[in-house]
């Protein structure tokens, strides 16, 4: 059964209106990204141990924190950053998950993130490195702009890391953005075997501003989620020990609500606690079409 997660920051930075927009859509867990305009990787061990106390309280879980790891220009400080890793891994076990959203990298500038390819698979190598050491589970994230932010490159990255300390999150907006078809170029290209988790906002291909409710846009929601009800697994190294696939073949992990209904930026995006409702109802009813299960 599908289960949903949220960057509840989209809603507002304080953490009792995240959890009460939530509460009132019926998500009981939250992919945290910020609090209080702080992100989590930027969150003392303290910070976060006190957030999780009160998420505890009202009965929420953190499936995985929504880091930026990844998210810098491979000229850009890559020691600072892999410190950074350490530290949000750490934070990532104060909320009680070892999964973390990543990325692969932004060009230097003036440069083409193909042509540097090597720096991107050796900084993703050593960042891996240090998942095994804090047993963390980094989750890719296809980005627009950065190395893995076409099938092609998504497909390269986990060819060239065959670990279980990687995952896959397919997100079909930034394909849209990226001028790929979530379905045609992407889930029905390969990816479908490589994804274990969705984030899930739609776009209009070509449109500037704000993303649009699941369904609404060039995200081919419809196409991937009748796919998915019928495939016996998901790709072809899962087994029913991962969590990844439930009885029969059925997904079972979690779509993260990323709605960006009102601002899309870079790091963030904003929904607020009306539009907020507004994606949920979108989720569950394309779901729904495609007979799958939800809570």
């Amino acid at each position: 059964m599908i289960t949903f997660s949220a960057f509840a920051d989209e809603i507002g930075p304080d953490l009792d209106l995240q959890m009460d927009t939530c509460q009132a859509q019926g998500v009981r867990c939250i992919d945290v990204r910020g609090i209080d305009n702080i992100n989590v990787s930027s969150m003392t061990l303290a910070q976060a141990g006190e957030y999780k106390r009160r998420l505890d309280s009202r009965g929420f879980t953190v499936p995985c924190v929504g880091s930026p790891l990844g998210k810098i220009k491979i000229s850009d400080d890559f020691d600072a950053h892999l410190e950074l890793t350490r530290h949000t891994c750490d934070v990532a076990h104060a909320f009680g998950t070892d999964r973390i959203r990543m990325f692969s990298f932004y060009p230097s500038e003036g440069c083409d993130i193909l042509d540097q390819r090597g720096e991107v698979m050796e900084r993703l190598a050593k960042m891996l490195e240090v998942a095994e050491r804090m047993d963390a589970v980094f989750y890719h994230e296809n980005e627009s702009g950065i190395y893995g932010s076409s099938p092609d490159g998504v497909k390269d990255i986990f060819a060239t890391f065959k670990t279980d300390r990687l995952k896959g999150i397919f997100d079909p907006a930034n394909f849209v953005t990226d001028g790929f078809r979530p379905f045609d170029d992407s889930w029905n290209a390969g990816l479908a075997e490589l994804t274990d988790a969705f984030h899930i906002k739609d776009k209009v291909a070509g449109a500037e501003g704000p993303c649009v409710p699941a369904g609404e846009g060039d995200g081919q929601f419809a196409e991937i989620f009748t796919d998915l009800a019928r495939r016996s697994t998901l790709r072809s190294r899962a087994t029913a020990e991962d969590g990844s696939l439930g009885e029969g073949g059925e997904f079972d992990d979690y779509m993260t609500l990323e709605p960006h209904l009102a601002a899309a930026g870079q790091f963030k995006g904003h929904t607020g606690p009306e539009l907020f409702g507004k994606a949920v109802a979108a989720l569950k009813k394309m779901l729904d079409g495609a007979g799958l299960t939800c809570r």
